[in-house]
């Protein structure tokens, strides 16, 4: 049977198509985040012009969500996410910091990654306990997440104490078999939009560098990792391999694939059940990190 709110989601998406220009991409996003309003209880504080706490009244004042939002490293930004962090903090009952990260092609890689090991480094100097920290992304914020982590794992700063990935990018040659069979039924994301992404965020670099393209990288001595994705997205194989990367490096990997739901469908949780139930999980993940971490400090 079809899932009548994500009919409705669709017909949003083909009612305001992908403009060609980059500013228009990104307007467009932006505008798509902004149909749903920001909730009245949740307190916003903008921390500098590339980041933004946010709080709500279901806070603990030790945890915090390490946002990274999506759009493929050239849009995505503050606004197009705010309300879907905050409701993530809120499942969580933790408060959040998203980052307003550099974007491409006016900063190509590594100059997202660079900003993302800056915003965790601002937590732990903020006096942030490892243990009460989860990071997360969506898309290309996913996989900036994981390239984020494995450096910090490099340099030896302490990981946090879990990651959520939402439909993570992590291939940026897009080889995989979702890219051609999952086309037909997914409304966002092609292949050849993807190659134009990855164009301009690598900038010549090579596109199997493990830091931006995570799934070559060596995953070992990273934690906990929830990956969720829709299974009407080309970015669906992304997610798969990920899952067994990380399990083959011995990572423990929760993997859930959401029957008929497009990329970024948490994006729209305030009129689509199954975001609002998404969310409802990553809140259940987070928090039963944070309560272990808690109960072993004991």
């Amino acid at each position: 049977m079809a899932d009548a709110e994500i009919d409705a989601v669709r017909a949003i998406l083909a009612s305001t198509p992908r403009p060609a220009g980059l500013a228009e991409r990104r307007e467009r996003l932006d505008a798509l985040g902004s149909r749903y309003p920001l909730p009245a209880d949740v307190l916003v504080d903008a921390n500098g012009v590339a980041a933004e706490w946010t709080l709500t009244p279901e806070a603990e004042a030790s945890r915090v969500i390490l946002f990274l939002h999506g759009g493929g490293y050239v849009s995505g930004s503050l606004d197009s996410h705010r309300h879907m962090v905050a409701q993530a903090g809120r499942e969580a009952r933790a408060r959040t910091l998203a980052l307003g990260y550099r974007l491409a092609p006016e900063h190509p890689f590594p100059a997202a990654l660079n900003d993302a090991i800056a915003g965790y480094r601002f937590l732990l100097s903020r006096g942030f306990d490892p243990k009460r920290i989860a990071v997360a992304g969506e898309s290309a914020g996913g996989g900036l997440a994981i390239a984020m982590l494995v450096s910090l794992r490099d340099g030896g700063v302490s990981m946090p104490a879990c990651i959520w990935c939402s439909s993570p990018w992590v291939d940026l040659e897009a080889i995989a078999e979702s890219m051609s069979a999952k086309a037909a039924v997914d409304p966002l994301i092609q292949k050849s939009y993807l190659m134009e992404l990855a164009a301009a965020y690598l900038h010549g670099a090579d596109p199997r560098t493990p830091m931006a393209s995570p799934i070559y990288a060596d995953l070992r001595g990273l934690p906990p990792l929830l990956i969720q994705v829709g299974s009407a997205e080309t970015l669906l194989d992304d997610a798969v391999r990920l899952a067994g990367i990380a399990a083959a490096a011995d990572v423990r990997v929760t993997l859930e694939v959401w029957p008929d739901m497009i990329h970024a469908w948490h994006l729209f949780y305030q009129q689509l059940a199954p975001g609002r139930r998404a969310l409802a999980q990553v809140g259940a993940f987070f928090g039963s990190h944070f309560a272990s971490m808690s109960a072993e400090a004991r």
